[in-house]
């Protein structure tokens, strides 16, 4: 009987599993329920706080593609248990993305947190709306300078939050900024109070 990890599993892994040792251990996680295409609150959340993502898709012939797509926190919207979306951009207008997800649905999201570090990866399968004004304004980021050609609506078969091992921990620059300003507070603040303890006159 197949199960949803199968979508990430196909026979050919799972015989190069057995031959390697991992076999067991995938069958005892897809057991307890391990794997799942229903995103669970601290998922939910992850996706939400995220500035970017890669869009991966696969052309008629098999050649695959992977596409940047960033924004504000919260511009890659949960819709429900198994469903994003998010406005697309206009930008170069190669439309690899778009040709491929006409010829084949299937699609794959990446996530990178760098500074968790975490990272997410979503099977699915995803749809181009060009004709749905209401759809691709509500998921227009608020005061974001960028212009919506279309949306892109993804649903998930399969999701993974895996292993953290190798992923160097960097931060947003924003984020570095307004640490460094708060530091610079504080020791502004300790400052203030030694001269107030001491007398000192500024």
């Amino acid at each position: 009987m197949q199960q949803v990890i199968d979508v990430a599993f196909s026979d050919t892994v799972k015989s190069i599993q057995a031959r390697k040792g991992s076999r067991d251990s995938y069958e005892k996680m897809s057991a307890r329920g391990g794997w799942s295409a229903e995103l669970t609150d601290d998922v939910r959340a992850f996706i939400e706080q995220q500035r970017s993502f890669y869009l991966g898709t696969v052309s008629a012939d098999g050649q695959p593609y992977i596409q940047h797509r960033g924004g504000p926190p919260g511009f890659l919207k949960v819709i429900d248990d198994r469903t994003l979306a998010f406005a697309d951009f206009k930008g170069n207008r190669q439309f690899i993305s778009q040709g491929n997800l006409e010829d084949n649905p299937k699609a794959f999201i990446f996530l990178m947190d760098y500074s968790i570090p975490q990272r997410l990866k979503l099977w699915g399968e995803a749809r181009v709306v060009e004709d749905d004004d209401e759809l691709i304004e509500s998921l227009m980021p608020e005061n974001y300078r960028a212009r919506a050609e279309q949306a892109i609506v993804f649903t998930i078969n399969l999701w993974d939050l895996n292993c953290r091992q190798h992923i160097p921990q960097r931060f947003e620059a924003e984020d570095v900024a307004r640490a460094l300003e708060q530091r610079d507070r504080r020791i502004e603040a300790l400052e203030q109070e030694i001269r107030d303890l001491t007398g000192e006159v500024d």
